[in-house]
């Protein structure tokens, strides 16, 4: 281990998880020569505003100015919590073409550009670290890259958006509706002014894409990833789950097998005793199968301040570790395959089906052969009362059967005259 000075650090952005890092490293600072081998020191702080006013911190800290970063050679590590896709591109690309180890919590980035940042990391001898971008205060990355390197990893399910499973869970133990449960969830600052991101998939599906990246070391990136979100869920489809024994979550699902990857995120039914069917509220969990580990799962906060800053300053602790023995850059990309992604019409699974249908001789029949004839089995039937316009509710879980098969089925239902609404569909594990 060589002698090393103060490592100075640059942090490009203060908002929650910025703010979080800088009060997490303060607090550690006195521990910090015992635990890295030298002091961390944060020497610049962007923000958009220079004028507003920042209780604790230091005003001399702050620029606006990203070359004042950038160019300074003594900045040996960049931490971008800003988040968006531009300028902190922008910025990572040109702190890594500087020679700069980068730290970042940047989800949107990482599962779009992660390769070519990393291969770019690597080409400078950098350390690029993203352990924040996925599930907040659970360190899955760092897990799946270091700790379970021994595994061949063959499937992965995720509570990776803590708003849905806190809506999810409104919604199960308070009998609210959808509407209901999301204005808790704003009410409370758990979901955003604009939720479309966490309630149709699409921050979930960004973190699944790193995850399989990661585990299965081959690149996958959101445009591989089919999304589901929960707003079409309903507190009658959670009243039918919980009296077939099941939970309904928001789950990332990822598998490896015969040389090819499947990656989704949609609502599913789980088994009451399934682990992840007992995560409630912000919680996120990740459950991991690995050849050598079996199964296993990691279960903590999934956002806020201090839980993400956790993840990012172990990230800045580990690249200012290599820093002080000369050995940034060590761990690069792991995509060393390049494993076919199918496309969601391959994918097979088990589904739950809510129809209404006309109460008369014969629907039933008509329903399975509809089923029958697309290769869809039956596993069971169950007849509801009828509801307020007189039709019978139908709730049918089928076998396991290639979505393409099951969507041709649907399309052909819903053509029937004796089906007055496909209510609900929802995947089964």
């Amino acid at each position: 281990m060589t002698e090393q000075k103060s490592i100075r650090i640059a942090l490009l952005g203060l908002g929650t998880v910025g703010g979080g890092v800088y009060k997490l490293l303060r607090r550690r600072a006195e521990e910090m020569p015992n635990i890295v081998g030298t002091e961390l020191e944060i020497a610049h702080i962007l923000v958009h505003n220079l004028e507003k006013k920042r209780e604790g911190v230091d005003p001399a800290l702050l620029t606006d100015s990203w070359e004042t970063i950038r160019d300074d050679p003594e900045i040996a590590i960049v931490v971008e919590l800003m988040g968006g896709m531009e300028p902190a591109y922008t910025y990572i690309r040109e702190a890594l073409q500087a020679g700069k180890n980068v730290i970042t919590a940047n989800k949107d980035l990482i599962a779009e550009h992660g390769g070519e940042l990393l291969d770019l990391a690597q080409a400078h001898g950098c350390d690029l670290q993203f352990g924040a971008s996925v599930a907040g205060g659970i360190p899955i990355l760092r897990l799946l890259k270091q700790s379970l390197a021994g595994n061949e990893i063959t499937e992965i399910m995720g509570i990776v958006n803590g708003t849905t499973n806190y809506i999810l869970t409104r919604m199960t133990e308070e009998g609210m509706e959808f509407s209901e449960a999301l204005a808790k969830a704003t009410e409370l600052g758990y979901a955003e002014a604009d939720p479309t991101a966490d309630i149709e998939g699409y921050d979930a599906g960004r973190k699944m894409a790193i995850m399989a990246s990661t585990a299965f070391h081959s690149r996958v990136t959101f445009s591989d990833v089919h999304t589901e979100g929960i707003s079409n869920i309903t507190a009658t489809d959670i009243k039918y789950a919980r009296e077939m024994g099941c939970e309904l979550k928001l789950i990332g699902v990822a598998r490896q097998k015969n040389g090819e990857i499947e990656v989704h995120v949609n609502p599913l039914l789980l088994p009451q005793s399934h682990p992840l069917a007992t995560v409630k509220d912000s919680f996120n969990a990740v459950f991991v199968h690995g050849d050598a580990l079996d199964d296993a799962m990691f279960q903590g906060r999934g956002a806020g301040e201090f839980p993400t800053a956790s993840d990012v300053v172990g990230d800045i602790i580990d690249t200012a570790r290599n820093l002080v023995s000369g050995c940034t850059g060590r761990l690069g990309c792991t995509c060393y395959k390049s494993l076919r992604i199918k496309p969601i019409d391959e994918i097979e699974s088990k589904y739950f089906l809510r129809m209404a249908v006309e109460d008369r001789p014969g629907v039933l029949a008509g329903i399975s052969g509809v089923l029958g004839n697309n290769n869809v089995s039956i596993a069971q039937v169950v007849q509801k009362l009828k509801n307020q316009n007189g039709k019978v509710e139908l709730v049918v879980i089928t076998d396991t059967v290639r979505e393409r098969n099951f969507r041709d089925a649907l399309t052909i239902l819903n053509s029937m005259s004796m089906v007055n609404e496909l209510s609900s569909v929802i995947r089964v594990y």
